[in-house]
């Protein structure tokens, strides 16, 4: 099995497109499972603070999100495939119903996300910053369990509800 370290990974250069930030509004999926999506979407260093529409219930597979920022955003029943979202921000975002599959939030500051009734399906969380996260109903496999329980950041409380040990 190949493994792949993020400090080696290239991402490709950042789109030039002046209306690359609103692709999130519209999504891009043609079809949700494995990525596939219609054209790539890159969201990098864009800011969405305190977004409480726009975002809701979007298709955003193979979406390239490092560095930019949902602060307090609504992503309830967003679907997020093969996301990259090292080194985001998520600062209180409600990720509530979404489905998040394979996203990478290495290093993000997820500090008081909501993640009720979420199904994290391959997600990372290496480095993030989870306290105060809220982990109530979320679906989550075992494998993926143990390695999200490693994290120390996150609280008593969010430890309780996923079943750290």
């Amino acid at each position: 099995m190949v493994q792949i370290h993020s400090s080696k990974l290239r991402l490709p250069p950042l789109s030039t497109d002046p209306n690359r930030c609103e692709q999130a509004f519209v999504g891009n999926t043609i079809g949700q499972a494995n990525g596939v999506y219609d054209k790539p979407i890159d969201l990098r260093f864009c800011d969405y603070t305190n977004e409480k529409s726009n975002l809701k219930g979007k298709s955003l597979a193979a979406a390239l999100m490092s560095e930019a920022k949902f602060d307090g955003a609504d992503m309830s029943e967003v679907v997020m495939s093969k996301a990259y979202a090292v080194g985001a921000s998520f600062k209180g975002t409600d990720f509530s119903n979404a489905v998040l599959d394979r996203v990478n939030f290495g290093k993000a500051n997820l500090q008081g996300a909501v993640f009720r009734n979420s199904v994290l399906s391959g997600s990372t969380f290496v480095d993030a910053q989870l306290e105060d996260a809220v982990f109530e109903d979320t679906i989550i496999g075992y494998i993926d369990l143990q390695k999200l329980c490693v994290n120390k950041t996150i609280n008593e409380d969010g430890r309780a509800v996923l079943g750290c040990r």
